[in-house]
């Protein structure tokens, strides 16, 4: 038997009635961490199985069961319930055997669940493919600005159950497909997926697939905010709860839209009531406009006031690498999307800053490539048509990114031809960049938005954004 913590007498209790219930942790990560200790502090036996030999070990207390360098599956059929780390999956062969035995294999979201319904906290759940880091952080301000005590993390930052250690009132969620793929009945007291395109397909094999994963956050919800632009946010099945909408039209009713008044200005809105300019928001481009749409809708049906939230939203200044302004250089402005790991996030950067340098007569000069995941980038033709004069192509996906994307080299709206080019890396990138802008006034954008993963080259999208952001301001 694993030895058990005795630390405190009033655990005691708890110790007995949880010490033929071993708990095995897989994957040594921080998530893997913080369900640990937190299984530690309920009293079970734990032990912890990793395919590598994970650098957090020596955080583990010394009698904690340990089986590192292979995924340990005889140890697994011995748990009584398995935590999995979300970049583990959950279909390895390894897993097979507990699978057989009915051995509960959950994330440690679901144990963070179960903590919020014992205690009464409500949870706001946010995924989506893109821009649920924003979401989740500008919902997360909302709730501290309006004097709430809140919990900001999963996927985002801190690990769902170290939110635990504080006292809160509410939990605000960022939760990937990963997570959600080993989570079941939420329970969430708002949830939404806020928007859906090709991402993970290597692991969740089609975009059903994904969105059948995606869609498991709706599972007990008690009120969703769905994405009126995109049918695939929304689950038909979720009947009989309060739903709001957010999206680029006109809104109707109590929902949440964008209204062009006759001066061609722009602004949010809920039903017919105009609530804020664009001008008076720091973060720029139609798709944070509708990220500020989706946060206010997720913070009304969360008990926030409308009035509170507009004072927090003219004072977000947006996340690192999300679309980020970082210098006008060389005639044109310079942003750092390195967080557009994926071809909807990457048509959602173009797109949000086309509709702005358009009527300008500018075009944009963009950087892609990576690990592509598996995804078929000729679905960025329309917007690269419409939006961008060059392409620089870096990374290992490089060749099957030019593959996909052969037809985009025909005649644009604006009568030119769009320009592909192998730099390879970011360095041989920026050179090349001012060059092409010396020659081409019609640039008014270099943006790194790659469609693509960093791991090819880089340690992160933070490292690979970071570089970028170096190179631009020399």
């Amino acid at each position: 038997m694993v030895a058990t913590n005795m630390a405190s007498s009033t655990q005691a209790g708890n110790v007995v009635s949880q010490q033929n219930q071993l708990q095995v942790v897989v994957g040594l990560g921080s998530s893997g961490l913080s369900a640990v200790q937190y299984l530690e502090q309920q009293g079970y036996p734990v032990a912890v199985t990793d395919g590598g030999y994970p650098t957090l070990a020596n955080q583990l207390p010394k009698h904690i069961i340990t089986k590192f360098g292979e995924i340990d599956g005889e140890l697994l059929t011995k748990a009584s319930r398995i935590i999995i780390s979300p970049g583990i999956n959950p279909n390895l062969a390894v897993f097979s055997a507990a699978k057989a035995l009915n051995i509960p294999l959950v994330s440690d979201i679901q144990l963070f669940h179960e903590q919020c319904k014992q205690k009464n906290i409500p949870i706001v759940a946010i995924t989506g493919s893109n821009a649920k880091s924003t979401v989740t952080t500008l919902v997360g301000q909302m709730a501290k600005d309006a004097g709430k005590k809140v919990g900001i993390g999963g996927n985002l930052g801190t690990p769902a159950l170290n939110l635990l250690k504080q006292p809160i009132e509410l939990a605000i969620l960022e939760l990937s497909s990963f997570q959600l793929e080993t989570v079941s009945n939420l329970q969430a007291k708002v949830a939404t997926v806020l928007n859906m395109s090709p991402d993970h397909l290597d692991r969740h094999g089609d975009m059903a697939g994904y969105q059948q994963i995606k869609h498991r956050i709706f599972q007990g919800v008690q009120s969703i905010v769905i994405n009126a632009d995109d049918p695939r946010s929304y689950v038909e099945n979720v009947k009989d709860v309060p739903v709001i909408t957010f999206g680029q039209q006109v809104p109707t009713d109590n929902n949440y839209g964008l209204i062009i008044d006759e001066n061609n200005d722009i602004w949010l809105a809920r039903g017919h009531e105009k609530l804020l300019h664009e001008k008076d928001l720091q973060i720029k481009g139609q798709h944070n406009l509708l990220n500020a749409l989706s946060a206010l809708a997720l913070g009304e049906l969360a008990g926030l006031s409308l009035d509170s939230m507009l004072q927090t939203l003219k004072n977000f200044a947006g996340l690192p690498h999300r679309c980020q302004f970082v210098i006008h250089n060389n005639g044109v402005d310079c942003y750092d999307d390195s967080k557009g790991t994926n071809i909807g996030s990457t048509i959602a950067a173009i797109e949000g800053l086309g509709k702005v340098y358009a009527p300008k007569n500018k075009r944009l000069a963009i950087i892609l490539g990576g690990q592509g995941k598996g995804q078929d980038f000729a679905e960025l033709e329309a917007c690269l048509k419409t939006y961008v004069s060059h392409i620089y192509l870096i990374g290992e996906d490089a060749p099957k990114i030019a593959s996909d994307l052969a037809g985009v080299g025909i005649e644009t709206k604006n009568d030119c031809k769009i320009q592909i080019k192998f730099t390879q890396t970011l360095e041989n990138t920026i050179p090349q960049a001012w060059k092409d802008c010396q020659n081409h006034a019609e640039i008014g954008v270099l943006l790194l938005s790659p469609a693509c993963a960093s791991l090819d080259q880089f340690s992160s999208y933070a490292e690979r954004g970071n570089l970028f952001q170096q190179l631009v301001m020399m």
